[in-house]
């Protein structure tokens, strides 16, 4: 990331941060919804809310483009960890999406936790999803292809973020 700050709304914006006194946009892409955004490498990784994961080249970051995506409902946080973005999907739950190939990202596996997924930490072999009404809940996700509930922590009201 360096010098620049990605901002996900309706567009993913790219900030030029190098005089923290004199921020300058140098760069931008047009989105329906962002909701999150993780920069790995040269792609930003969006949790765009009516379109699901879009996946934006930002090697140049004037001209921001879009690389590939996965189509899905209401992804609200995402969060990538090698080969592999875990998307927090509203209604969905944990979304564990291949990316390994950015250009054609494919649908590894969910698990559908029993609130609205709205954001994910994964820390190793575990995903961390804030889980609106249902408090914290915790994915076993060593094999990315078969998620499974660990555990999960009922707090009162409502969890929102990361």
């Amino acid at each position: 990331m360096g010098n620049y700050a990605y901002v996900a709304g309706d567009w993913l914006e790219i900030i030029d941060i190098s005089n923290p006194s004199n921020p300058v946009g140098i760069g931008s892409y047009d989105i329906s919804q962002g909701e999150g955004v993780e920069v790995v490498g040269n792609y930003a990784y969006v949790a765009d809310y009516y379109s699901g994961l879009q996946i934006i080249n930002i090697s140049n970051p004037t001209a921001p483009s879009l690389v590939g995506s996965y189509s899905t409902n209401s992804a609200r946080g995402v969060e990538v960890v090698g080969n592999y973005a875990y998307v927090a999907n509203y209604y969905s739950g944990l979304q564990i999406i291949n990316i390994s190939n950015p250009t054609a990202p494919s649908l590894s596996a969910s698990y559908d936790t029993s609130g609205r997924a709205l954001g994910v930490e994964v820390v190793g072999n575990y995903a961390y999803v804030a889980d609106w009404e249902s408090g914290l809940q915790i994915i076993n996700i060593s094999n990315p292809t078969a998620p499974t509930l660990a555990g999960s922590y009922d707090t009162p009201g409502i969890v929102t973020g990361k």
